[in-house]
């Protein structure tokens, strides 16, 4: 249970009494989804209580957003501002890693924000597209962590010295449970393509534009992930 109060701590607001040591989790890197499963689920509660659809996915949004303490949001704000920097790569890795938001940023989390209310609202289920779209994005995270070579040192590249390239094997056997859930193989089949591809492409997108990859990047991997899983979901 150590690593998963430590993931917890990483990875939430929640309180969870005194913080351990994190390389309880950092040698375990692999149980990113478990972190997946109890955040949708917290929120899925009061989710589950409001009738009005509208309602319901607003409340989704803000819940993963805020129990996360906005953390992997702000990752997605400072990749927007490197997306959308102008120049060589150096000028792009200061664009995302410096402390200022910028259009690339804003623009990065409006589109993001909006395609995640727009899936949850779609979605024939909201509850179970929330905690499919939750664990495939801590599955991205665990895969951006494995095999993304860090372009800088910082809580990225901690990680990524613990991860085995075998983790995200098991991380993705974290997921099988999401068969329980009342969706068609099908669309459970759609999901598992884009959470598996979401990472992919971010990680040739980084590797191009920034040499690398770092915490920014894996946390707007978790943001991204999400939106586009839930929205494949309401499409598929």
């Amino acid at each position: 249970m150590k690593p998963v109060l430590s993931l917890l701590q990483f990875t939430s607001v929640l309180p969870l009494g005194k913080t351990l040591d994190f390389d309880l989790f950092a040698r375990h890197s692999w149980i990113f989804p478990v972190a997946g499963y109890i955040i949708a689920l917290l929120v899925a509660v009061p989710v589950f209580f409001i009738t009005d659809t509208t309602l319901a996915a607003a409340v989704a949004v803000a819940g993963v957003i805020l129990l996360s303490g906005a953390h992997h949001f702000d990752g997605l704000l400072d990749l927007g501002d490197g997306l959308m920097a102008q120049g060589d790569r150096e000028k792009r890795k200061r664009a995302l890693t410096d402390r200022y938001v910028g259009a690339g940023g804003i623009a990065a989390g409006v589109v993001v924000t909006l395609l995640l209310f727009a899936g949850l609202h779609a979605a024939t289920s909201l509850i179970s597209a929330l905690i499919i779209g939750e664990v495939a994005a801590k599955f991205s995270m665990a895969f951006l962590t494995a095999y993304g070579t860090p372009f800088k040192e910082g809580m990225h590249s901690y990680l990524h010295q613990f991860a085995k390239p075998y983790f995200p094997f098991l991380s993705l056997l974290l997921c099988i449970p999401l068969v329980l859930l009342p969706v068609s193989p099908f669309h459970l089949a759609v999901a598992a393509i884009v959470m598996i591809l979401c990472p992919m492409g971010l990680l040739i997108v980084s590797e191009r534009l920034f040499g690398g990859v770092n915490g920014d990047v894996v946390g707007a991997a978790n943001e991204i992930t999400r939106a586009l899983v839930i929205v494949a979901l309401a499409l598929a």
